[in-house]
């Protein structure tokens, strides 16, 4: 009897290919505007709410068909025309056609939808920086095909690679690299012996980090050692067969936060939005408000973006995270900044971890994990009886999972913002604080 649909007018299935009118009642967290025609839901690419448009099926389903909008019959009063001329084709900013205020509105209520069994009453505050030239590191895709150049990122629900000549959200100085590495690849033996390309700026500068899929000659190095210096910019290789580029201690990269120096491999996890990490780090120390009574827990810690800032302010701060590689350069930065307070453990959160902090009497706890949340580690974090629990996500869904598992145990949520790290993007990050409330 479960399995048995209810009685009454089933959804009619749309024409596939033939142009329909449909009103446009709402938009999803991918910045697909939702309709629904003869009792049917479809998801249409590129539509807004309130908008009156054509529209073509694409993809028809059993529960809800996706459309491609044809012609806008009535506009949204939000819509924009998107500044970027890739806009059409790449699969980067899907939120350039709905203006900056309404893009923000968008991913607040999709998280208040998200969040609902835990919200509350609670209001969601916003952090919001820049809309443009945010970007402070990149992957570029390269390849050559019949000799020519195609440089950039892969177009929309494909995996084709869209050719750019610019791209608005990088910061003005990664756009100029990229500019002068398009014209010197354009013409250069380089360009077929390449994966990809990084860019990335920090307190340092601008550097690009070049992947090889073949070995070059040294003739060949020594002039794109040769451009670097030139366009003053700090270069590096990855060769084949290497998982990640070897870079000596003294070449390591350095950003500046909370009046801090962290030191990275350029490879390595950061933040890619300067100006909101800071916003977002103010505010973590803001609400968690470590004091010299506490033991913090930084779990998924990286090279120590949270870590070093609560070592200012806490007794004492352990970090945990799984690569080697990043635990090491949070100890080196540790020992930078004469932070004598603050460890690190390399750990996998994501199964049974050792008896190493349980015993630490940690007050505090802060985590930021991948977008798989971190449902297996919620137990043990549990039974560490901490006083609160600053939760960062990427993930308003697995965040919603965990903050319920925590609130069946619980903590309370006591305040929820989201933060528009990635604008232009449909990436909805947020922070949440929970309280142990003792029954």
């Amino acid at each position: 009897m479960r399995n048995r649909r209810p009685q009454g007018r089933q959804a009619k299935p749309q024409v596939l290919g033939l142009p329909q009118r449909f009103y446009v009642d709402g938009i999803t967290h991918e910045a697909n505007g939702v309709a629904r025609l003869d009792g049917k839901v479809t998801f249409i690419q590129g539509a807004l709410p309130g908008e009156l448009v054509e529209a073509r099926v694409s993809k028809a389903g059993s529960r809800f068909d996706q459309a491609i909008v044809t012609q806008i019959i009535e506009a949204s009063p939000h819509r924009i025309t998107p500044p970027c001329p890739h806009y059409a084709e790449c699969g980067g900013c899907s939120f350039q056609h709905l203006s900056e205020p309404q893009q923000l509105a968008a991913k607040k209520h999709w998280l208040q939808g998200q969040l609902r069994k835990v919200l509350g009453d609670h209001a969601i505050s916003e952090l919001k920086e820049q809309g443009f030239a945010y970007r402070r590191r990149a992957r570029i895709a390269v390849f050559v095909k019949d000799g020519q150049l195609f440089m950039g990122f892969r177009a929309k629900a494909s995996k084709h690679i869209i050719s750019i000549n610019n791209c608005m959200v990088l910061t003005e100085s990664l756009q100029q690299v990229f500019s002068h590495l398009k014209q010197r690849l354009s013409s250069n033996e380089l360009a077929p012996c390449l994966g990809h390309i990084e860019l990335l700026e920090d307190s340092q500068g601008t550097a690009v980090l070049l992947r090889l899929t073949h070995d070059i000659s040294t003739e060949l190095k020594s002039s794109w050692q040769q451009w670097a210096l030139t366009q003053q910019v700090a270069l590096y290789w990855q060769h084949p067969g290497e998982n990640q580029a070897q870079v000596a201690e003294t070449e390591l990269r350095h950003y500046q936060l909370d009046g801090l120096t962290l030191a990275y491999h350029p490879q390595d996890f950061i933040q890619v939005n300067a100006s909101m990490n800071e916003l977002m780090v103010a505010q973590a120390m803001e609400w968690l408000a470590p004091c010299k009574q506490d033991v913090v827990l930084d779990l998924f810690c990286g090279v120590g973006n949270f870590s070093l800032p609560l070592a200012k302010r806490a007794k004492q701060v352990i970090g945990v995270e799984v690569q080697d590689s990043m635990v090491a350069a949070g100890r080196k930065n540790a020992q930078l900044n004469k932070l004598n307070n603050l460890s690190f453990i390399a750990a996998d959160l994501t199964k049974p971890v050792a008896n190493e902090f349980t015993q630490r009497g940690i007050t505090k706890v802060l985590l930021d994990p991948p977008r798989a949340g971190a449902k297996e580690f919620l137990d043990t974090l549990i039974a560490l009886k901490p006083q609160q629990i600053l939760y960062v996500s990427c993930d308003a869904a697995t965040l919603a999972r965990d903050a319920e598992y925590l609130g069946n145990k619980g903590f309370k949520v006591l305040r929820v913002t989201v933060m528009d790290m990635f604008p232009q993007t449909s990436h909805v990050e947020t922070m949440m604080l929970l309280e142990y409330q003792i029954k």
